[in-house]
């Protein structure tokens, strides 16, 4: 066997492997009987949702900020709930702690492979709130099904990048660090111009928010730092 065969092998095993410890988690959770009305998100970014939160069922559109998604995946975390990260191995449980993120309550399946879209409904099964980075444009029929899974279950997911017929799709500009002075100190924090479009907004919602801020975790920009951007 050639050393292309080996890799292809370690790596189908690898993705295997991390399916079996997802399925292993959702196997000791109890099946989720309740949905709530909305889950919650930080109180900097509830204006760009109807309702103050992501829906149960819907799927949301994110641009590809590790910062956004580990935000609202740790709103959910810190009120108790698990959450879930597909195809994302960029982040870790230690850095999803500095935005609220248990690291004994997110499941993390960094690299699912072709077989992201099982790992994303096995997910949503019992996860209120899964995250996931598709490798490559779904099927209309994958789009479909796993709709059709997150409604029955009442879980919401978070896209990153565009999926078609989400809820609503957020866009991130105009990003300002601030920290440093002539030349010296060290960044604090980046102000950012958050945008939401979707089916319940006949209007763009936006917010202007600290992602990060000094916590390290999404922060309302200051009414002093506002007030000043609007007088310049």
């Amino acid at each position: 066997m050639g050393m292309a065969a080996l890799r292809e092998s370690a790596l189908r095993a690898d993705q295997v492997a991390q399916l079996t410890r997802l399925r292993t988690q959702i196997g000791q959770m109890q099946r989720r009987t309740a949905t709530p009305d909305r889950l919650a998100v930080p109180s900097a970014l509830a204006p760009l949702f109807p309702g103050g939160g992501l829906r149960p069922g819907a799927a949301y559109a994110l641009p590809d900020s590790a910062s956004l998604v580990l935000a609202l995946l740790g709103e959910t975390s810190r009120r108790g709930s698990w959450c879930a990260a597909v195809g994302l191995p960029d982040l870790s449980a230690e850095a999803g702690a500095g935005h609220g993120v248990d690291p004994q309550r997110i499941a993390l399946i960094p690299r699912p492979g072709d077989r992201w879209i099982s790992a994303t409904a096995s997910a949503a099964e019992v996860f209120p709130l899964v995250a996931v980075r598709p490798p490559r444009r779904a099927s209309s029929g994958e789009v479909q099904r796993l709709d059709a899974r997150l409604r029955d279950r009442g879980s919401a997911l978070l896209v990153v990048g565009p999926w078609p017929g989400a809820e609503a799709s957020l866009a991130m500009n105009t990003p300002e660090w601030s920290g440093l002075g002539r030349g010296r100190g060290l960044l604090t924090s980046r102000s950012v111009t958050i945008a939401a479009r979707g089916r319940q907004m006949p209007h763009p919602r936006t917010v202007r928010v600290l992602l990060p801020g000094p916590s390290g975790s999404v922060e309302a920009v200051p009414e002093r730092r506002r007030l000043q951007a609007v007088a310049s």
